[in-house]
């Protein structure tokens, strides 16, 4: 079904929640394992149908955020949906606790109920009105940055309509771009400040109710970290700032000689050379089409993925002034339809769409003809592995997209920027830990732990006049930071075990891409390192593999 067909109702949650009673009244009258699956299976049937309406509601506010019907639905769902969710911890609990639970284990995993062990220890009743309150605040920032009204040549752009501008191979244009948008940081300053303060707090309270120390460890339980922790984490972060800054830095002096400055500003690192980044040839029309021709010569299994997402028009990734800021993938569950959102602004980021989102909704749609749904409950990390790997195996297909040298340079500069934000993941990360760890900061004294950890991180880092940034202000446009507490960090494993597989495909393409089909059809039913090893990767976390990596990486390839 095309996306525009798919209709939408609000969801009832007085009913809802009434049938999550019934099918616990059934659950436990069941008189076997196997009768307890047939239950489990309606259970399925109305989480599907909640979460495609949630879903489609969110896509359609983000599409449209001056539409005020799905505004009014978007502030529904993020005041009901944390009661109803504690209710559904309350029907797995019953699950959990079955006395048939070998049957039901084996039907749904072992990894199912240990994030059933998470989930049950990241919520109760007591912290509904903080979960609403956060969903709230979080909205708030969101809008806050689709607001940007910024004056240009006679044009009003909001900040993804900017993005060419600060990418201008003309360091004046580049240059006005950044003060323009530093200019819109500054205005917003102290509501960023205030809703973070809030937002910091309200997280905090959650994690003291629910008994832990910090909001980081209620944090790990909510992003489903159900086979590491921040040890693992930490000592990561470790060997990235001892192998992979001197690294990174290497390739920024090598862009600043490119450039042909003696210093290199802000301003200057988000273009590989004198002639700009490589622009991607044609209409957002045309590329969508030469997506469609890569997907087909790539694999059976991606053409049939990407004409059904061109089929029923699920992808809207044109730019328009009202549609909310970023990109991203979802999941439609009564269609088996991924979805993805997108800003195309005419950039090489429009490729990255086509290579990354894609990455992700194949994934989607591989998984999709498994009926247990927990197996599509995957850790952030592995689905980042999905959406980061694919930008590499679609490497022959450069040339589809860019004219001549361009493409060559779009494979360089696609490959030195995946390394040059390794160190920025790995900071955005200790950043957020410092902050859970220090709730107590002040507005300011977050700026200054964010100046010193990008002396740690990224030592050549000079704003120049940019005021906002310079004060140590720019983690505020990162919205993770904000929305997707301690997410971060799931890009950083994920952007290593795709350099695994660029240096695998370098070596053997077919034999590289089975692996990765293998990692994708997995899905979630494996713990991460566990997948990682069937697929034939190693893990970040031991020690030696940053280094490892490191050494493989060529530039030249």
């Amino acid at each position: 079904m095309k996306f525009c067909d798919m209709p939408y109702k609000r969801i009832d949650f007085d009913e809802a929640k009434a049938e999550v009673r019934n099918l616990m009244e059934e659950f436990q009258k069941a008189a076997d394992g196997e009768e307890q699956f047939a239950v489990h299976q309606k259970y399925y049937a109305l989480t599907d149908r909640v979460s495609t309406q949630i879903t489609l509601a969110s896509i359609r506010h983000s599409l449209d955020t001056a539409d005020a019907f799905y505004e009014q639905e978007k502030s529904y769902y993020d005041e009901q949906v944390p009661e109803y969710s504690n209710l559904l911890i309350a029907y797995q609990k019953l699950l959990y606790h079955s006395p048939y639970r070998e049957t039901l284990e084996k039907k749904i995993g072992s990894v199912a109920f240990k994030n059933m062990e998470l989930a049950f220890a990241s919520v109760n009743e007591q912290v509904v009105p903080l979960m609403q309150e956060e969903n709230a605040l979080t909205t708030e920032y969101e809008k806050l940055l689709a607001s940007a009204e910024i004056e240009w040549d006679g044009e009003i752009l909001n900040l993804s309509l900017l993005g060419p501008y600060l990418k201008s191979k003309d360091p004046k244009v580049r240059k006005r771009a950044c003060e323009k948008q530093n200019a819109f940081f500054l205005k917003i300053e102290e509501q960023l400040d205030s809703l973070y303060d809030r937002l910091v707090k309200n997280r905090t309270e959650q994690a003291r109710i629910l008994g832990f120390d910090s909001y980081t460890e209620l944090g790990y339980l909510r992003m489903q970290r159900n086979s590491y922790g921040r040890e693992q984490v930490e000592n990561l972060r470790r060997q990235v700032k001892k192998y992979w800054v001197p690294f990174s830095e290497q390739l920024y002096e090598n862009r600043r000689n490119r450039l042909g400055v003696d210093h290199m500003y802000y301003a200057d690192e988000l273009v590989y050379g004198k002639e700009g980044n490589p622009q991607p040839k044609g209409t957002p029309e045309e590329i969508l089409e030469q997506g469609r021709r890569m997907y087909s010569e790539l694999s059976k299994e991606t053409k049939e993925f990407f004409d059904f997402m061109m089929e029923n028009q699920l992808l809207d990734v044109f730019g328009r002034k009202t549609k909310a800021v970023g990109g991203y993938m979802t999941y439609i569950p009564d269609y088996h339809a991924p979805f993805i959102f997108a800003n195309f602004n005419g950039t090489s980021g429009d490729v990255d769409v086509i290579t990354h989102e894609c990455g992700h909704a194949f994934q989607g749609y591989l998984s999709a003809s498994d009926p247990i749904r927990e197996h599509a409950d995957i850790g952030m990390e592995t689905a980042e592995v999905h959406s980061m790997s694919m930008e590499f195996f679609t490497e022959p297909w450069y040339g589809l997209f860019f004219e001549g040298k361009d493409a060559e340079d779009y494979k360089k500069m696609h490959l030195e920027d995946a390394a040059m934000f390794i160190p920025y993941g790995c900071m955005v990360d200790e950043f957020q830990h410092r902050m859970y760890d220090e709730p107590e900061l002040t507005p300011a004294q977050r700026k200054e732990v964010w100046k010193e950890l990008e002396q740690e991180y990224k030592p050549h880092m000079d704003y120049g006049d940019l005021e906002f940034y310079a004060k140590g202000g720019y983690w505020q446009r990162q919205h993770h930071i904000y929305s997707f507490p301690l997410y971060y960090i799931d890009y950083v494993i994920a952007q290593l075990c795709a350099f695994e597989y660029k240096n695998k495909m370098d070596q053997d393409y077919k034999e590289a891409w089975n692996s990765y089909l293998k990692l994708c059809r997995l899905s979630a039913s494996d713990y991460f390192e566990k997948l990682l090893e069937q697929a034939g990767l190693r893990s970040p976390f031991e020690d030696g593999c940053i280094e490892k990596i490191v050494e493989e990486i060529s530039l030249d390839k």
